[in-house]
């Protein structure tokens, strides 16, 4: 049985050039537990993921696997199952060559091929080409990976991310599944609505800096409720709130004002002798939470990846499609035809 390790970030940063990306990061990820690592396209979080499995150097700080930095694991492979971006296949290839060809590079039993395939639900299509894959076969297929060396911690990037819904629903009983098991399972996402029926706590991070930490459940406790009040002459209660300094904004069921007291809201109608066809406290759901945390799930003011980024430190991906471990093979020197015009066929190990 894997055995889970926890994820340690401890005040890491990382510039590029007069570019921020990850400010005075930190916190960690227990194992047995799926954890969600939240933040807008370009809060950071692939920067972070990148420093973590050591295709980035930070500019200070650290992260560590187990009290370890990945590139001093001394078994990364079936430590850590990393998955970063989309993944790309050579469309030529069966999916159990794929499986097959990254377990021979990286020195792992070849029999494991069988079993990741079992594992994600792609043994009966084992023998096809990749170029016909759907995008969910595909997004399994880049799990199997991932479990080649049954690692106790698997780091993954935005793999819900263009699924079906019934691959959602998929994806989210397999993370579920994994940390049952003891591993240590981080999922990265820009979307909370993506991994929150999964996920058992949340990391969310805006402009490079970690704005939450908590069980999902303490994520509306952050944002203060908000009253909802409206009349028959709304635009006279608009002017008794502005008279009392209250801000308030439109909402579709009246004006959605910053207080966590009604009573207050009551008292400032009856004295102005304003009827009230509504008023009671709102409490803000998780994804207005979320997005509130983030500011208003706006972009970052800056890029996840800085157009001039600083290369020196930054060595190419050793897999396709920026995954960790062993390094990319050859193409298959008699590549099959391209699925586009020929037919799959089961049972080809090319």
């Amino acid at each position: 049985m894997p055995t889970g390790l926890p994820i340690e970030f401890s005040a890491v940063s990382k510039t590029f050039g007069p570019v921020t990306a990850v400010d005075d990061l930190s916190f960690s990820v227990e194992p047995g537990r799926v954890t969600g690592f939240l933040g807008p396209n370009g809060a950071g979080k692939t920067t972070s993921l990148r420093i973590l499995l050591g295709l980035v150097t930070a500019s200070s700080g650290t992260a560590t696997i187990g009290g370890t930095p990945y590139h001093r694991l001394p078994s990364p492979l079936t430590t850590v199952g990393a998955a970063l971006e989309a993944a790309s296949f050579h469309p030529g290839r069966t999916a159990r060559n794929h499986l097959r060809v990254y377990a021979t590079a990286a020195g792992i039993d070849i029999a494991r091929v069988g079993v990741v395939l079992d594992r994600v639900g792609l043994s009966e299509y084992a023998g096809r080409r990749v170029g016909g894959f759907s995008l969910g076969m595909r997004q399994r297929l880049g799990l199997a990976y991932t479990l080649l060396g049954d690692p106790g911690v698997l780091v993954l990037d935005e793999p819900i991310n263009g699924l079906d819904p019934e691959g959602i629903k998929w994806i989210r009983g397999f993370l579920r599944e994994l940390a049952g098991e003891g591993r240590t399972v981080l999922v990265s996402s820009h979307l909370l609505s993506e991994v929150q029926q999964s996920v058992d706590e949340v990391v969310i991070i805006a402009k490079g800096r970690l704005v939450h930490r908590g069980d999902l459940s303490t994520l509306d406790t952050d944002v203060a409720p908000r009253v909802v009040v409206d009349s028959p002459d709304r635009a006279r209660l608009a002017d008794a709130l502005r008279a009392e300094g209250l801000e308030f904004s439109d909402g579709r069921t009246g004006l959605l004002v910053s207080s966590p007291d009604p009573a207050r809201i009551g008292h400032i109608a009856f004295m102005n002798s304003l009827e009230l066809s509504a008023l009671f406290r709102q409490r803000a759901g998780l994804e207005e939470s979320f997005l509130t945390l983030v500011g208003g799930g706006e972009l970052a003011d800056h890029d996840e990846h800085p157009a001039a980024p600083d290369h020196a430190e930054i060595p190419e991906p050793t897999l396709d499609a920026g995954r960790t471990g062993a390094a990319e093979p050859a193409p298959d020197p008699d590549p099959a035809p391209d699925p586009a015009t020929a037919p799959d066929a089961e049972g080809d190990d090319r």
